[in-house]
């Protein structure tokens, strides 16, 4: 798509400092990184969600995610890494390409945890747990 960034990237028609390439995944660091060696791991191919990824992508895709985990974090002296999919607008996607961000973390670094991604917790009943528990096992 010409009017995607990450594709622009992937074509050559945008610089990146590019830590990783295949023949299907490009892997960059973040040109606004949350710290020290934020990476991003795209697919090549334009995708918009994860669930539109074939399945072998996203095995590709979260092979490389897992080995740049450990370079990213010796690359920068990390502690220890957060990693992340915005996957669709409401939940932050800023770019419509599915791409999992590889964040080093740092002892002290202000950051939270995953849980302060969505603000409160919702008060939900073991009825309301089991419900849901259920219909994802269904869709699974």
């Amino acid at each position: 798509m010409t009017d995607c960034i990450f594709c622009r990237i992937v074509d050559g028609d945008l610089p990146s400092r590019t830590v990783y390439e295949d023949d299907s995944i490009l892997a960059f660091l973040d040109a606004n990184p949350l710290a020290p060696g934020h990476t991003l791991v795209v697919p090549k191919a334009h995708h918009e969600r994860l669930d539109d990824l074939p399945g072998d992508l996203a095995a590709d895709l979260f092979a490389v995610l897992y080995d740049l985990v450990s370079a990213v974090e010796d690359a920068v002296d990390a502690d220890a890494t957060t990693v992340g999919f915005n996957d669709g607008a409401a939940a932050g996607q800023e770019v419509p390409h599915v791409h999992g961000h590889v964040v080093p973390r740092f002892e002290g670094d202000g950051g939270g945890p995953i849980h302060a991604v969505a603000g409160s917790s919702p008060d939900l009943s073991d009825g309301e747990l089991d419900d849901i528990a259920a219909a994802i096992g269904e869709r699974a």
